[in-house]
C-alpha cells in the first residue's frame, strides 16, 4: 500500500510517499480502505519528535480515517454493527496517512448521511476531543457559556459548533478579524482578536462580569492564570495542548473563592474501551446534528496524499480556518 511515513524528525520536507505492507487486523480490529485522512497538530509534533506513539502503534502518522470497511473478524463487525463495504470514519492511534488502516471496531463511526469521504474524515480526532473534553470532563450544559480558545482551529469550530447545538453562548479568540468573522458566521456570540484585545476583559463584558462556565484551552503558558480571572464561580478549564508553553502561574486563592477546576486530558493514549464510550455519545448524540445540517464540517483545504507536505507547512502557518485533509483518490 501507499503510505506517508517519517523518514527522520525535522520539517514538512522530511514526509515522504512510501510502499508499506498492509496492516493485519487484530481481534477487536477492522481494516478500512481509506480513502481520505485527516491532519491535525498532533501529527506535526510526531514529525518534529516531540510526540511519541504509544507502545505497539505504526508509526505512521494520522489519527483519523474515512473509507470502507475492507475486513474484519464476523464478530466485530457484528459487535460495531457494520459490513465489509460500508461507510465509516474512525478514529485510530496512528497508521492514518495510508491506504489501508486498522482501527478498533468500537472507534468507528458510520459516515453521516450526506457527508462526502473527506468530509467524513474531518471529523474523529476534533470531535472525539470536544466531546471528551468540553462534555464529559467539563460538563457543559444548555444555558452556559463556553470560552474557546483558537476557534478557528480545527478543534475550535467543532466546539463553538457542538456548544451552539446544545443551547450554549460561546465566545472564541482568534488571531484576526477575518478568522473572527469566519467564527461569527459559524455561530460563535462573540469573537476576540487576541493580538488587540484582551480576551479577559472582553469575556467579562460580554457575560456582564459572570465570566465563562467553561474554558477550552490549546495554549497553556501564561493564558492559564488569565482564564482564571474570566471564568465564573464553579468554572470548569479543560487544557487539552500547551502550544503556549508549559509552565504557567495561577492565582490559587482565586481558585479557591472561585470553585475553580483545571482538568488536563490528552485522548491517545486513553483506552479502546474509553473511546468507545465517547464513539457512541458520538453516534447518539451527535451525528443525528450533523446528519441534519445543524453542524458541518469546515475544510480548509484538501491536498493529494502525496502533499502532506503542503499540508503540514499550512498547518504549522496557523493561517487556516478548519480541518485540512488528505485525499488518497487523487
Amino acid at each position: 500500500m501507499r503510505a506517508i511515513e517519517i523518514a527522520g524528525f525535522g520539517g514538512p520536507e522530511v514526509l515522504r510517499e512510501a510502499q508499506r505492507p498492509a496492516p493485519v487486523p487484530a481481534a477487536g480490529e477492522l481494516l478500512i480502505h481509506v480513502q481520505a485522512s485527516g491532519v491535525n497538530r498532533p501529527d506535526v509534533l510526531q514529525r518534529k519528535g516531540l510526540y511519541p506513539m504509544p507502545p505497539g502503534v505504526s508509526d505512521l502518522p494520522g489519527l483519523e480515517v474515512a473509507g470502507t470497511v475492507a475486513g474484519g473478524a464476523v464478530e466485530d463487525l457484528a459487535a460495531a454493527g457494520l459490513k465489509v463495504g460500508d461507510a465509516v470514519c474512525a478514529l485510530v492511534a496512528g497508521g492514518g496517512y495510508a491506504e489501508q488502516c486498522v482501527a478498533p471496531a468500537g472507534q468507528c463511526l458510520p459516515v453521516p448521511q450526506g457527508l462526502t469521504m473527506v468530509q467524513a474524515a474531518s471529523l474523529p480526532e476534533t470531535f472525539f476531543t470536544v466531546w471528551q473534553n468540553v462534555f464529559h470532563i467539563a460538563g457543559l450544559k444548555a444555558g452556559e457559556t463556553l470560552l474557546v480558545q483558537g476557534g478557528s482551529s480545527g478543534i475550535g469550530v467543532t466546539a463553538l459548533q457542538l456548544a451552539k447545538a446544545m443551547g450554549c453562548t460561546v465566545i472564541v479568540t482568534a488571531g484576526s478579524d477575518d478568522k473572527c468573522g469566519a467564527c461569527v458566521a459559524l455561530g460563535a456570540d462573540v469573537a476576540i482578536n487576541y493580538r488587540t484585545q484582551d480576551f479577559v476583559e472582553e469575556t467579562l463584558r460580554a457575560t456582564a462580569g459572570r465570566g465563562a462556565n467553561v474554558v477550552l484551552d490549546m495554549v497553556a503558558g501564561d493564558y492559564l492564570g488569565r482564564e482564571l480571572k474570566c471564568m465564573a464561580d464553579d468554572g470548569r478549564l479543560a487544557l487539552i495542548a500547551v502550544q503556549g508553553g508549559t509552565a504557567s502561574q495561577v492565582d490559587a486563592g482565586l481558585l479557591l473563592r472561585k470553585r475553580l477546576s483545571i482538568v488536563g486530558s490528552t485522548l491517545r493514549p486513553r483506552s479502546v474501551a474509553y473511546k468507545t464510550v465517547l464513539a457512541q455519545a458520538l453516534r447518539s448524540q451527535v451525528w443525528p446534528l450533523i446528519e441534519a445540517g445543524r453542524i458541518k464540517p469546515v475544510i480548509h483545504q484538501v491536498f493529494p496524499a502525496a502533499r502532506a507536505d503542503l499540508a503540514h507547512a499550512l498547518m504549522e502557518s496557523s493561517t487556516h480556518v478548519g480541518k485540512i485533509v488528505l485525499n488518497w483518490q487523487t
